[in-house]
């Protein structure tokens, strides 16, 4: 049996090697030729081809409702609340009504209006790596960049004051590592606690919100608290509104979504260039490059590595019959670097076109604020690379250990 075969025959999800979370794209190569559909220890299956992860993302009976499944590995917590409540993990009626309203919210007028602020946030923070580059010769580009400016823009779109920002990053990374495929106590600990503490702050913001709203077509916490508008007035059917568990959890669930998957972006993007400077140099001599080095950074090292769903009905994938009721986890950063969709796909390649990547989902469960995290990343790499001729590591950085998100904890660099 070759290599290959190995890694494809002894692949579990929940019993991963310590390799796979700093390169598991071998793996999913060797699942990809040798078990594209492959059956888990558990009876569920993970698929690894672009085809069937595509047509999974279409096939109505392939669901998104989590109660299933989260209900044995959370209980009634409030962890079970947030992740079965909020927008990602929901079907049609709750996902259509709850995405059409912060929709509303992030339409492309509303990104044009964050523009700007995000380019001088993300200004005074060049700045600020540029001077303590200049005393220490070393910044770390996730704390002292991609960290940051997700969390502020996100507390721009709910208007959370920003001298009580500071807990909102450690909430959201609580929250979503217990999405892990193994879960210890202590992020189940962690993770009932940040949904807690988060939720009673909310209270207080929504209820001063609601005495003192603010413009909905640019405050989405107001938008999300009035709800959906029909002309020019507020409309007050229940069916148009969200319940006081919805406004509360899909309020958690836009920080989340919004800081998690843009700050690893940010920072794998970052990686890859500095380990690949003549790309970086190209994008440095054609700025125009840039918005298909943002679609190859999504592609490349996708920030979120797994999407999951259960069939609800008798379902075929890639030929083969799976019964209802089968949990799927669809693997993005397989399909990413599918050969079959991407020619030469390890080859980071800053002006690849066309370039069809899964990393915002696909269909009707396509990510709502996939232009604001566009947004995000093009301004910080594109502001970042022109500033800084030279993009170097100083030392090994420091990788999150999760296998459905993917990014680092720390990126030691040298920028002059």
């Amino acid at each position: 049996m070759t290599t290959d075969q190995t890694l494809a025959t002894s692949f579990e999800l929940s019993q991963l090697p310590a390799a796979f979370y700093e390169n598991p794209y071998p793996t999913y190569a060797a699942l990809r030729d040798h078990d594209p559909v492959r059956t888990l220890d558990n009876g569920s299956v993970f698929v690894t081809r672009y085809a069937d992860v595509v047509e999974l993302y279409r096939n109505p009976a392939a669901s998104s409702d989590k109660k299933v499944e989260f209900k044995p590995k959370f209980g009634d917590t409030p962890l079970y609340e947030h992740h079965t409540t909020s927008l990602v993990f929901n079907d049609p009626p709750l996902h259509t009504r709850v995405r059409r309203i912060i929709m509303g919210a992030v339409n492309q007028r509303a990104v044009t209006r964050m523009e700007q602020g995000i380019v001088d946030l993300v200004d005074g923070l060049i700045d600020a790596l540029a001077a303590k580059a200049a005393n220490t010769g070393s910044v770390d580009l996730i704390d002292d960049f991609a960290a940051a400016i997700p969390v502020e823009v996100i507390g721009n779109l709910l208007g959370v004051p920003r001298a009580e920002r500071a807990p909102l990053r450690g909430w959201s990374l609580a929250i979503l590592a217990a999405l892990e495929p193994t879960l210890t106590p202590a992020m189940h600990d962690q993770g009932n606690r940040a949904v807690t503490e988060f939720t009673a702050y909310l209270k207080g913001l929504i209820a001063e919100r609601t005495a003192h709203p603010l413009n909905p077509d640019e405050d989405v916490l107001t938008r999300l608290i009035q709800g959906e508008r029909s002309g020019p007035a507020v409309a007050t059917s229940a069916g148009e509104k969200l319940t006081e568990a919805e406004l509360l959890q899909n309020c958690i669930f836009m920080l989340n979504a919004g800081h998690e998957t843009t700050s690893n972006t940010i920072g794998n993007g970052l990686y890859a260039l500095m380990h690949r400077p003549e790309e970086a140099q190209r994008l440095r001599d054609d700025p125009l490059l840039i918005n298909t080095a943002v679609e190859e950074i999504l592609r490349f090292d996708s920030p979120l590595q797994f999407n999951n769903r259960r069939l609800i009905a008798d379902t075929t994938i890639a030929g083969q019959p799976y019964p209802a009721g089968t949990l799927v986890t669809m693997c993005i950063g397989s399909a990413n670097r599918d050969e079959r969709q991407f020619p030469d796909p390890t080859r980071f390649d800053v002006a690849r076109k066309p370039n069809l990547h899964l990393a915002f989902g696909h269909s009707a469960h396509a990510c709502v604020g996939m232009n604001v995290a566009r947004l995000e990343v093009r301004i910080a790499v594109g502001r970042l690379l022109a500033r800084f001729k030279t993009l170097e590591p100083t030392e090994a950085p420091d990788r999150d250990l999760r296998a459905r998100f993917r990014g680092f904890r720390h990126l030691p660099a040298r920028l002059a």
